[in-house]
């Protein structure tokens, strides 16, 4: 007995410098918060009769407001600054977005010039567009451009969802993805007619073996959603294309 009893012991031991060797050689990593659908935030206030009888009023070229929104308590490694509560929050720092995607959409014919959304200007608490609005006509705006990015992650075909706390380093030969999805919609500020929308997707593919830290996991995610929003930048081109050969002529009618 005092021979098992010794066995046991050592076997408990061996077991606890295991445990304690794994937990401190495992990285962790919580991924960003979620996207919103930009294309439904006017109607969320709103009843069908109301949104047919909107008409565009923006004159072009118009001046745009930008603002990028996303889920409530939006938080990344690389951006926490998701101000308001409510329906969504407006990130008011860039991160993944170059100077160069914002110089395409200030060059665009439709747009005389381009403005950026302050937390200067807006209540603490956000439930819809409305209250983008208001703050882009503060700015002297004639049309609002809102984007969001919904960024998941996929190991061995699993999902990971928002705010998940992800543990790095034990999946060596499984495959890591991130994909990311960036979307947006163009409004009229003046009556909240919705122009159109665009979206586009980029995804970063490896070995899980490459995600050993959390500064690798990041890199892949902030890789993956500049890519989207390059590429969004690209369907913004194509959707004001389209928005000036529609209603461009009347604008100028009115004007």
């Amino acid at each position: 007995m005092s021979m098992l009893h010794s066995l046991c012991h050592r076997l408990a031991m061996l077991i606890g410098v295991c445990v304690l060797f794994t937990a401190a050689g495992c990285a962790t990593y919580t991924t960003p918060g979620a996207g919103v659908s930009v294309g439904n935030l006017s109607q969320a206030d709103a009843d069908i009769g109301e949104i047919l009888k909107r008409e565009p009023a923006a004159p072009f070229p118009a001046r745009v407001a930008v603002a990028r929104v996303q889920a409530p308590g939006y938080s990344s490694r690389s951006n926490s600054s998701c101000y308001g509560t409510g329906q969504v929050c407006v990130l008011t720092t860039r991160d993944i977005e170059s100077d160069q995607d914002f110089q395409r959409i200030a060059m665009l014919p439709m747009v005389s010039d381009l403005a950026r959304m302050s937390r200067l200007l807006l209540p603490p608490k956000l439930d819809s567009t409305k209250e983008l609005w208001r703050a882009a006509a503060t700015l002297k705006t004639d049309l609002l451009l809102v984007y969001s990015l919904d960024t998941g992650f996929n190991i061995e075909n699993t999902d990971v969802g928002p705010l998940a706390l992800l543990t790095l380093g034990f999946l060596p030969t499984k495959k890591a993805r991130v994909t990311s999805t960036a979307s947006a919609a163009l409004y009229d500020v003046r009556t909240g007619f919705l122009y159109g929308v665009a979206e586009a997707t980029a995804t970063e593919e490896q070995r899980a073996t490459v995600w050993s830290s959390t500064e690798a996991v990041d890199n892949s995610r902030l890789k993956a959603e500049a890519e989207a929003f390059k590429k969004l930048v690209g369907e913004v081109e194509k959707l004001s294309g389209d928005v000036l050969r529609q209603h461009g002529k009347a604008a100028a009618a009115r004007s």
